[in-house]
């Protein structure tokens, strides 16, 4: 029992120094797949309807432990030129929770060869909620005497070139750099604003395996940059089998697999290193996406980003 008390108390405390330093926007290990969660200007990629759930369960077993959800829906319109999207988030850790919701509008320009250059801009909300009085305090102090329910304002905006078998991105999803108070403007949490850099290319090894390479960059103001390495395999155009390193927490295994022609499905472990490894439990990541599209034999071409 004391145990328990304890990893809740030092959840609860790295919770609070996470609000301080405010990293609000979340990362996924399957961000290759779910390319609206880091940049407005993916939408419309996937050349019709799709739809994307991915939820993120960190120390599982752990009461309070973090998760993380998104739903990303977009789609081209007609002409194929403008996109429109919509993206919700919702982060937890202990008392301390955060959801976003976002529009999105994007416009490509066509460019030679197959290539197209997408624009993309979002607008909408954080709200932050930390429900302090639902802590068992032993010793009163007034840091946790008054719960903070506010809502702020969020625009973002991204650039996403695609060339088929590689692309760019660069972003800043969250461009607002809010402020969340409690009390006699006592500064509980400022939303400091990302810059994210992603690329990534396929090369074919074999008829049957082709090789996957990408790369996701993450600036926060002062603090060391995130860099995430992925590569993955993909067999026979059904299976993604991957690994990725991140320099903030260690490895990810990655598998996803093309269940039907319009249906994926993935799941990726993460295996922290460092000191952090004695009290990580395990990290759990699943992705479902669908793409409500057929052509005239009714297979959809693979979707490589």
């Amino acid at each position: 029992m004391k145990i328990k008390i304890y990893l809740l108390q030092l959840l609860i405390g790295l919770a609070v120094v996470e609000a301080a330093h405010a990293q609000q926007q979340a990362t996924f290990a399957q961000y290759m797949f779910n390319g609206l969660a880091i940049n407005p200007g993916y939408a419309g990629q996937h050349e019709a309807l799709s739809v994307s759930l991915l939820s993120r369960f960190q120390n599982v077993g752990l009461p309070g432990a973090p998760n993380t959800q998104t739903l990303s829906v977009h789609s081209p319109l007609v002409a194929k030129r403008v996109a429109l999207g919509a993206l919700l988030v919702h982060d937890k850790i202990g008392v301390i929770s955060q959801t976003g919701f976002n529009l999105v509008y994007a416009y490509r320009l066509p460019l030679l060869g197959g290539k197209s250059l997408t624009m993309g801009l979002q607008g909408g909300f954080s709200a932050y909620r930390a429900m302090y009085t639902d802590l068992d305090i032993y010793q009163p102090d007034p840091v946790f005497s008054q719960d903070v329910r506010q809502t702020r304002p969020n625009i973002g905006a991204g650039v996403f070139y695609n060339a088929k078998i590689w692309y760019l991105g660069l972003s800043a999803p969250h461009m607002v750099n809010n402020v969340f108070t409690r009390g006699d403007d006592f500064s509980t949490v400022r939303q400091n604003v990302p810059i994210m850099f992603s690329g990534g290319y396929v090369t074919k090894i074999s008829n049957k395996v082709k090789f996957k390479p990408n790369a996701l960059l993450k600036w926060v103001d002062n603090r060391p940059v995130e860099l995430d390495i992925n590569a993955n395999f993909l067999i026979e155009d059904v299976v993604w089998a991957g690994l990725s390193y991140r320099t903030s927490n260690g490895l990810n295994f990655l598998l996803d697999v093309q269940a039907t022609d319009q249906l994926r499905v993935g799941y990726s472990y993460a295996l922290a290193l460092g000191p952090i490894r004695s009290i990580e439990i395990g990290t759990h990541e699943f992705f479902i996406g669908y793409i409500f599209k057929h052509n005239m034999k009714g297979v959809v071409t693979p979707r490589y980003f």
